[in-house]
Parts: structure tokens; sequence; C-alpha cells
């Protein structure tokens, strides 16, 4: 197969012959298997590696264990793969091998910034993305309001700073409002702002946020949040531009740009009148879809290689590498918590990874993943089971264990299951879980 791509091959039949053929010749790759009789990869490896420091070793095996993994890595293999392996994944890890040693240690590292895919703070190449950064780019220096919808976890708020950062407010404040992080008694007064005496507690004058984002942007994350009251005073605010502060009768002018965004189906809720449809239409000048990443294909290697030497220089770490095990496992799982959940899953991989490449047993979602394997196999039998019933079961634990992991706190709760608020409400009503923080250590 090597040989029809164009390269040239030599083989060798056992470790003991590969070590023989080393001491004569130069290679610039090795590709090896870890078990044989006589001389195994690992000391295949060594001799290589001894020999020419810079050749590059591929090690592969039918009997992939993280001991022999991190052995092999510790030693200077450049990737460690298991059997069966896709071809044209093999053909690729054959390609960025060689391509790693054409380029010294110094100048891979200096170019690094430059092969990644940066849009402002957004990174892909993907054809969705390139569509996104198109739209960015024709919708910022505009003044009109934009809407940002997508699931949870897929960038919205980096779209909303690329938007502010290209247009003719860049240099003015952009002002982040979590809506469904603000409780619903708080709100008016952290928009508006409040004066002396306006409340009990209420000992000075204080600026609203509106006031504080005046000739930039405001950004209201999770717009759907918003309680029909707090709605009505949020359409006056961008129909006249204008607000009063709790407990004033002044009224203030104010030149900034709204972008929203939601994870919601809006329309769906104007239909059930759950949202004001003349503030919809007010907020949905321009609408930006963002992809989930399951189909943004080609930047999941991009965004989990960013994550990796991110974190490997937060911890100390030389980590350049996530094997193709391991990327191959990311591959193939949905990620329904998109980039911020693929970041969580690499900053966890760095922090428990042992060697200087990412294994798949420091994959969290990989156990996740055995986990339904698991369920699915094993529930499953001729007699059928109740779908609802196992849902509902999953559900619930996985709601129990994010309200233990935050100590009862539902808004932490929330964004652990990549949730809104309201949502983990209903879901605890929905299964009867009203649970006090206390029981939950």
């Amino acid at each position: 197969m090597l040989s029809q791509e164009g390269y040239d091959v030599t083989l060798a039949e056992s470790g003991n012959k590969a070590c023989q053929i080393l001491d004569k010749h130069g290679f610039d790759l090795v590709i090896t298997d870890i078990r044989m009789k006589d001389v195994d990869g690992i000391d295949v490896l060594k001799k290589s590696k001894a020999v020419q420091p810079g050749t590059r070793v591929v090690l592969i095996s039918a009997f992939a264990t993280a001991e022999t993994a991190v052995e092999a890595m510790k030693e200077g293999a450049y990737d460690y793969i298991p059997k069966p392996f896709k071809v044209n994944e093999f053909k690729a890890i054959v390609e960025e091998a060689l391509l790693s040693k054409e380029k010294p240690v110094e100048e891979e590292e200096s170019s690094r910034g430059k092969r990644q895919h940066h849009f402002g703070l957004l990174i892909g190449e993907s054809e969705p993305m390139k569509k996104v950064y198109d739209l960015i780019r024709r919708v910022a220096g505009t003044k009109s309001n934009i809407m940002i919808s997508g699931e949870s976890g897929t960038g919205k708020e980096l779209v909303a700073r690329a938007i502010h950062d290209l247009s003719a407010r860049k240099e003015m404040p952009f002002v982040v409002i979590n809506c469904a992080g603000i409780p619903e008694n708080l709100i008016e007064s952290e928009l508006f702002g409040y004066k002396k005496g306006a409340f009990t507690g209420a000992s000075i004058d204080k600026r609203g946020l509106f006031d504080v984002a005046d000739g930039g942007t405001v950004f209201l994350d999770e717009v759907g949040e918003l309680s029909p009251a707090i709605q009505v005073k949020l359409l006056r605010v961008i129909q006249e531009r204008t607000f009063t502060a709790v407990g004033g009768t002044e009224e203030k002018s104010i030149d900034v740009r709204f972008i929203c965004a939601t994870n919601r189906d809006l329309e769906k809720e104007v239909i059930e009148h759950r949202f004001r449809e003349d503030l919809y239409f007010r907020l949905n000048v321009i609408h930006v879809a963002m992809p989930p990443l399951r189909k943004r294909e080609g930047d999941l290697q991009l965004l989990a290689q960013f994550f990796l030497e991110k974190y490997s220089v937060e911890f100390g770490k030389d980590i350049r590498k996530i094997s193709a095990y391991a990327m191959d496992i990311l591959k193939e799982y949905p990620f329904p918590g998109n980039v911020r959940e693929l970041e969580n899953i690499i900053e966890r991989s760095v922090a428990l990874e042992t060697s200087n490449i990412v294994l798949p047993e420091s994959l969290t979602l990989s156990n996740l993943q055995k986990e339904r394997k698991n369920r699915r196999e094993t529930d499953l039998t001729s007699e059928g089971i109740d779908l609802e019933k196992v849902l509902g079961e999953i559900e619930r634990d996985y709601v129990l264990k994010a309200l233990r992991m935050a100590h009862g706190s539902r808004q932490r709760a929330a964004q652990l299951l990549g949730i809104n608020l309201r949502s983990l409400r209903y879901r605890m009503d929905k299964l009867g879980l009203q649970v006090p923080a206390h029981d939950l250590s």
C-alpha cells in the first residue's frame, strides 16, 4: 500500500532483522509491530533512536495497553496505533510523521499559530464556519441588531466578540449580560441601574449595564430566559434608545448595538406566547446560525490540537500530540456539549496524562461510550424494553450527578449539563427531584 503511494519501502520479517538493517541504512520513518518473537517493537524503537535520533517511529499493536503506550512515547515514538486501523487514517499519520521530520522543532513550534485557522477567537476551516466568517465580515460594519442561534457550547459569544471587534465600536465597551444567570428580582436593577433609596439596601446610586455599554455593544446571552415584564422594558430600550433607572425619573439616552444569543427555538417560543413577537423581530434583524461541532467536518482535530497546546503550556507539560487511537475515539463521539465540551475533555486529558501524548485512557468520554455501549447491548432483549423508563433513569442519574458536582447549585449544574436553568428546573420537577443542597454532599 505504501509503495503504491510512492514511498520507498524496506521490509523486515522480524525485529532482529529490522535492527540489523537499521545498523546499515538510515530511514525517515520506521513502522513496527510491538509483539514479535525475538526482538519486540520497543527494542526496535530504541535501536532506531540510538542509530538515528531524527527517525520517526510509529508502533502498531493489536494488544494496545496504556503501559506499553506510555513506555513507547517516553522512548520517543511518534505515534502508537491499535489494530485494526483505517487505511486512510494510517496514510495520514505516515504523511504527518514525514512532514514533521522535514521541519526542525523550533520552526515547527514557531509556525503553530500560523497553521491554525483563526477568525478572531474562533477556530475552524470547515465550510459551515467559512460561511459564518463571511457573514460576520458583511454585518460587522452595520448598525443592525443581530441574533446568534446555536446549541450550547458552539461559540456564540465568540461570534459576538468578533462582530464587535470588526465594527466601528471596537474601542468602546463590549458588555456581556447572561440573562439566565441574573435572578429575576435583580435583573431590572442590573440592566437599568438604580437610584439611592429605590429599595432596601440601595444606599448609593448605581449605573446599570446598559449605561456602562454606552457607545459600544450589549451582548444578551440566553435572551430567551427573560421574563415577559423585562421583555417589555427591553423592547422600549431598543425602540427609543432610552431608559430610566429603578427609582429614578430622568430618562437617559444611550447608543448601543444589541447582539443576542439563544440555544432555544425563539420562533416556537413566539408561537407559544412565551416570547414577544415584536421584540423577536427587533432583535433578529440579522441571523447568524452557529453549526454544532458534529457538522463541522475537519475542525475537530484543529480545535483539539489548539486546546492541547493551550493546556500543555498552562499545566507546564510537554504534550504535543493526540494519539491516533484517541483521535479516532473523539471523531466517533457526537459532542452534545460542542466545542466547550471538547475543551473540557482535552483539559482533563492533559491534566491526567503521564506521557507526552494523549492516550485513549485519559479521555473521560471513552468510559462514557463504553457505558452507553453496554447499556445498548445488555438492556435490549427479545422481550423489549420500556424506552421512556430507561431514558428517564439515565436523565435522572446525570441530573443528580451534576447537582452533586455543583454542590447543589442549580445554575452550575445546568452549565455542567449544557442546558439552561429553566430547563433544569423543568427536568427536576418532571423527575421529582426537589433535593436540598445539603443532601447532595
